[in-house]
């Protein structure tokens, strides 16, 4: 795999709570040069970022991040003020409390108001699938694919586990045709990268800059 076609598939991520603008800077220019899907950052830089690089560098941002259990009213008002600042993805954290009390209404519901919310910007469900059982995974691929959200996203990076190379192939198994798989979370090497995109990920979200062929 090229580089090009590689970081076509990367969303360029830095969501470190004392990262500097400095920091992002950084991370954009990497992206610009690189080729990357997204820069995937955190909320209050969205608007910064996109006065400095313009419509040039696609944005994406998180909601409800990065343990899900914000009340719903609040991710839509952060989806709304995203989308506002200028960001073309929202990566929204599930409610997994409601997933561990099986509530899967509540669920289903918030991620049909997320789904309105963003309209037709992408829109990706991250579960985090380190505090699931598999009964809960395929439950979450279900609804996800019910619910018309864009993507199923494994991990937040902030849990006690990141991807997971049977959770790629238990998700391939138990979403709809229209549903895309990212992986996020404790991917540091080219290698691991392709070996999840090999598995049929789409998206790869990584701080580092890996080394690909020209």
């Amino acid at each position: 795999m090229t580089r090009k076609e590689a970081y076509s598939h990367i969303d360029h991520t830095l969501l470190k709570a004392f990262a500097s603008w400095a920091d992002f800077e950084k991370l954009c220019e990497e992206a610009v040069r690189l080729g990357a899907a997204s820069v995937c950052v955190p909320p209050c830089y969205v608007r910064r970022i996109r006065d400095a690089y313009g419509s040039g560098l696609n944005i994406c941002t998180v909601v409800g991040f990065p343990l899900g259990y914000s009340v719903t009213a609040a991710k839509l008002a952060e989806t709304e003020q995203a989308l506002s600042d200028g960001a073309s993805e929202i990566d929204a954290v599930v409610n997994i409390s409601d997933v561990k009390n099986g509530c899967r209404g509540a669920v289903s519901d918030e991620i049909k108001r997320l789904r309105a919310a963003t309209g037709g910007h992408i829109l990706k469900i991250i579960v985090e699938t380190c505090y699931l059982t598999e009964e809960e995974k395929i439950k979450l691929c279900e609804i996800v694919t019910e619910t018309g959200a864009d993507y199923i996203k494994t991990s937040t990076g902030f849990g006690t586990a990141g991807a997971d190379e049977a959770d790629i192939k238990l998700f391939k198994s138990h979403i709809g045709p229209a549903v895309k798989i990212k992986a996020s979370g404790g991917i540091r090497t080219a290698e691991a990268f392709e070996r999840f995109i090999a598995l049929g990920c789409d998206r790869v979200g990584a701080s580092a800059v890996f080394d690909f062929p020209e």
